[in-house]
């Protein structure tokens, strides 16, 4: 894992903050609520196989 994923991880957060509050200033709540969960969605996509590598890395410490 390197720091590369820390980066884009926070370059979508900034994005959905930035894009979302000039949604909702502009009276579009709801295509910020939809915003915020794509951006979610990205950033689980990204995380799932890191999430998949701990448990087998846990498994194969405990022998599971």
């Amino acid at each position: 894992m390197g720091v590369s994923i820390i980066f884009k991880i926070a370059a979508v957060g900034i994005i959905v903050t930035i894009l979302g509050q000039v949604l909702k200033h502009s009276g579009r709540e709801e295509q910020a609520f939809l915003l915020s969960l794509a951006g979610l969605i990205i950033v689980l996509f990204w995380i799932v196989p890191y999430i998949g590598e701990l448990f087998e890395t846990m498994e194969a410490l405990f022998m599971i």
